[in-house]
């Protein structure tokens, strides 16, 4: 643990999202604590007090959240190599008790291709196990290493590996999905509707029973965002970068959920556009968007603390669910 999650500061924000669950009267498996409707806060106060619980733990603010969260519900197995590199590493999440193989999850954080790292998303694959699916979550190279398009090709040997080894971590290689948040959400969108990535490890879309993006930027020329700029050589960034480019009948069905306000991310720009497009093209596509979440607390949805504010993992379970049924029975 980093030097900075030992001080008060980090004690102080694990003490303080206790406190909003419990006065949200949310119950889970660390916190049992049940509260009378008068102690219920207000709903922006909730949103404040988070704010500042997570700010308090600068060192990584999703590891306060992490804290809440339950190692009951999985078994983990970690740094597992999938390619040669430093950053070619990931972690599997396998649900505990699971007697049959279960579907498989490659979820990718975001953090616009700069930043980022695979233990912070442990209440995301928490999540995901706790619904009886195996969750892998990779780590990839980020700016200033490389950029576009070397972290597709990062993201396209993890997905290749959960292919080819998922099975013997209690998954389902047939049932097999990809997941991200933010820029982790446009890399599933191309490994899942671009061809090249997973065609440089002899594979190709078909191989994915469906895919998930969360807050993804899919369509997003010209770039506003001066982080991003770099990463995507602008201003001669090639339109074949963007995921919006590259939808074909062909595409596997797609979740795509989004709040309806992102100040980051613009959500008819990109989730409802891309939508437009999959439905165009005859794709499956179910188009979701939240109204109490914003772009980080989307992703944050998916823990225990945070989950009343948007039914996030619900939808991503019915999704998978729908379509391992009809991986199972084609007809």
């Amino acid at each position: 643990m980093p030097l900075c999650c030992r001080n008060s500061a980090c004690t102080y924000s694990r003490f303080m999202l206790r406190f909003v669950v419990a006065n949200r009267c949310v119950t889970n498996n660390l916190l049992q604590t049940k509260c009378k409707p008068a102690m219920m806060l207000p709903i922006k106060m909730v949103f404040g007090l988070i704010a500042v619980a997570l700010t308090l733990a600068a060192c990584s603010p999703l590891r306060a959240i992490n804290a809440l969260t339950p190692a009951s519900t999985y078994i983990k197995t970690a740094d597992v190599p999938y390619g040669a590199r430093p950053r070619q590493k990931l972690d599997v999440y396998t649900p505990a008790g699971t007697k049959s193989p279960a579907p498989v999850v490659v979820f990718f954080y975001g953090g616009s291709w700069n930043s980022g790292e695979r233990p912070d998303y442990e209440f995301a694959a928490e999540a995901l196990a706790s619904r009886g699916m195996v969750a892998i979550l990779p780590d990839y190279r980020l700016y200033p290493e490389v950029r576009y398009p070397d972290f597709l090709i990062d993201s396209a040997q993890a997905v290749s590996w959960a292919a080819k080894e998922a099975s013997r971590y209690g998954g389902d290689p047939k049932r097999l999905f990809v997941m991200g948040h933010s820029a982790g959400a446009y890399n599933a969108a191309m490994v899942a509707l671009d061809k090249r990535w997973l065609g440089q490890f002899g594979m190709a879309p078909e191989i994915l029973r469906g895919w998930i993006g969360l807050a993804g930027p899919y369509n997003f020329l010209p770039i506003q965002n001066p982080d991003v700029k770099p990463v995507f050589f602008h201003p001669n960034t090639p339109p074949e970068s963007q995921p919006v480019n590259h939808v074909a009948k062909s595409a596997p069905p797609a979740l795509l959920i989004a709040p309806q306000s992102d100040d980051l991310v613009n959500p008819a720009r990109n989730t409802g556009r891309l939508a437009q497009v999959l439905r165009e093209n005859d794709v499956p596509v179910t188009e979701i968007y939240f109204d109490r979440v914003n772009h980080i607390t989307l992703v944050g949805s998916l823990s225990r603390p945070l989950r009343h504010f948007a039914p996030t993992l619900d939808a991503i379970t019915r999704f998978v669910e729908k379509e391992s049924a009809q991986a199972k029975d084609p007809a």
